[in-house]
């Protein structure tokens, strides 16, 4: 258990931010979800404009620090490659 003022504050604060990075995570799983649902209806056109969508939010996360860049990338890359192939 922490003791000092500041180990309570940084507990507070890590606590605060897992709230805040697991809903930046989740929005970003509905913007990939509605991607995959698009090529699973077969709708080319809807499924690029998903994930035209999706890029920058995808984009957003890394620069928020809750992807990794090659995990975004790979992500991209393999939703790209099946919209493609619609």
């Amino acid at each position: 258990m922490a003791n000092t003022p500041q180990a309570k504050k940084r507990i507070r604060r890590n606590n605060r931010r897992a709230e805040i990075n697991t809903a930046r995570v989740s929005r970003i799983r509905g913007f990939l979800k509605k991607v995959e649902t698009a090529i699973e209806g077969g709708d080319k056109d809807s499924a690029q404009a998903a994930l035209k969508a999706a890029q920058p939010e995808l984009a957003r996360g890394v620069a928020r620090g809750v992807f990794h860049k090659n995990t975004a990338a790979r992500k991209m890359s393999r939703l790209s490659k099946r919209v493609a192939a619609l």
